[in-house]
């Protein structure tokens, strides 16, 4: 008869840190050499499975799809089947994903350059290639450590440096940033670790 591998589970298409990836877990009793095969669907055209080829045949339990979908304003799904030798498992397919409303975003990383009386301030993404036309912005808090006032420069576009007069200010500064981009709403990351600077320090 013919033998069926154990079908993957949990198969997940999610969005994190910029990118639309889909999951999955070992199907039980799943033998040592399998390997996954992963297809998309697009909601511009159902019923049509597109292949990706950087999944075909791999060992990993994820796909990163964001530079393969179509068009980032359309639905898609993913579908992931296991195989080995001859045998292969059913397909399993994800929910429904659109990158452009489901899109979750990660903390830029900051970069901080202290001159004389200013600090340039500017933020980097860890974003796909595809996506770096997207209007990415990013907040930025300024505030005097052990301070709650904080100081807002927001909706900064993601190239853009700040450029902060430090004349008025004495002691350690801290600053933290958030990614954020305007879909249907607004979206914004969690912000970044702070960065602390000592400022018009008299040694």
């Amino acid at each position: 008869g013919h033998v069926q591998l154990p079908p993957p589970q949990n198969v997940t298409l999610l969005s994190k840190d910029f990118d639309m990836i889909l999951t999955w877990t070992p199907g039980e009793g799943s033998p040592p050499d399998v390997t996954y095969t992963v297809r998309y669907e697009s909601q511009e055209r159902m019923d049509k499975w597109i292949k990706v080829p950087h999944c075909k045949n791999i060992r990993s339990t994820s796909c990163n799809l964001t530079c393969v979908l179509p068009n980032f304003f359309v639905k898609v799904r993913a579908r992931v089947k296991a195989v080995s030798g001859r045998f292969q498992s059913p397909w399993v397919e994800s929910q429904f994903k659109e990158y452009y409303l489901d899109v979750e975003l990660a903390p830029p990383v900051l970069n901080v350059n202290v001159k004389k009386n200013l600090i340039h301030v500017n933020a980097s993404f860890p974003l796909a290639t595809c996506v770096e036309s997207f209007s990415w912005m990013y907040d930025l808090n300024l505030w005097e450590a052990g301070s709650e006032d904080k100081k807002q420069y927001e909706g900064i576009f993601r190239k853009n440096t700040v450029t902060i007069d430090t004349t008025a200010l004495r002691g350690n500064y801290c600053l933290s940033a958030r990614s954020s981009f305007q879909s249907i709403d607004f979206k914004r990351s969690k912000f970044s670790q702070p960065v602390c600077v000592l400022l018009n320090h008299k040694g």
